[in-house]
C-alpha cells in the first residue's frame, strides 16, 4: 500500500452488521476523536436488520472505488463478514482479536481491511485495535531482505487473486 497520509486527513470505511452495532459506535467515536474521517455504511441503528453478507459488500465496494484505502469491519465473530469481503477483487481482509494482530497485519501483510467480532473484543480493544491497524505502513521499519520477501508475498497473493 502506498504512503497514506497522516490520520488527520485519513478517511477509513466503516461497517457492521446488526450484532456488532454497539461495537462499531464505540470504534467510529474514537476514531473520530483521533482525527479520522469515517465513512459508516453499516447499520445505523441497533435496530436496522443488516446481515454480514451486506454489510460486507458494502464495506469492499466502497474499497474498490477507491473511496477509501482501508476499512474496518465487524460481525460477531469477524470471521463471516472477512470471508465475504475477501472474495472482492483488491479487499484483504484479516479478523483479529488481539491489538497485536491488527498491528501486524498492515505492517506485514499489507492487509487494507481489519475485521473483528462484536462477541470477542471490548469496545476499549476493538478501537485500539483500530489505530494499531490504520498506523501500520506495510514493511515499515523492515530491512531489505524481509521488505523484498514481503513484497514477494504480496505479489503471489495478487498472482493467486488474478487466476494465475
Amino acid at each position: 500500500m502506498a504512503d497514506m497520509p497522516d490520520n488527520q486527513k485519513q478517511k477509513v470505511v466503516i461497517s457492521c452488521e446488526t450484532s456488532s452495532f454497539l461495537l462499531k459506535e464505540a470504534v467510529k467515536r474514537r476514531l473520530e476523536a483521533a482525527g479520522y474521517q469515517v465513512l459508516d455504511v453499516g447499520a445505523q441503528s441497533a435496530d436496522q436488520q443488516v446481515a454480514y453478507y451486506d454489510a460486507a459488500r458494502r464495506l469492499a465496494q466502497v474499497i474498490q472505488r477507491g473511496e477509501c484505502a482501508r476499512g474496518i469491519a465487524m460481525c460477531g465473530t469477524g470471521g463471516g463478514i472477512s470471508m465475504i469481503i475477501n472474495k472482492f477483487k483488491g479487499c484483504y481482509c484479516v479478523a483479529c482479536e488481539s491489538v497485536f494482530t491488527a498491528e501486524k497485519i498492515s505492517l506485514i501483510n499489507n492487509a487494507n481491511v481489519l475485521a473483528m467480532g462484536a462477541r470477542v473484543v471490548s469496545w476499549d480493544m476493538g478501537g485500539e485495535m483500530a489505530e494499531k491497524f490504520l498506523a501500520g505502513r506495510w514493511c515499515e521499519g523492515f530491512a531489505q531482505a524481509r521488505r523484498l520477501s514481503n513484497e514477494k508475498g504480496y505479489e503471489v497473493l495478487r498472482q493467486v487473486e488474478a487466476g494465475q
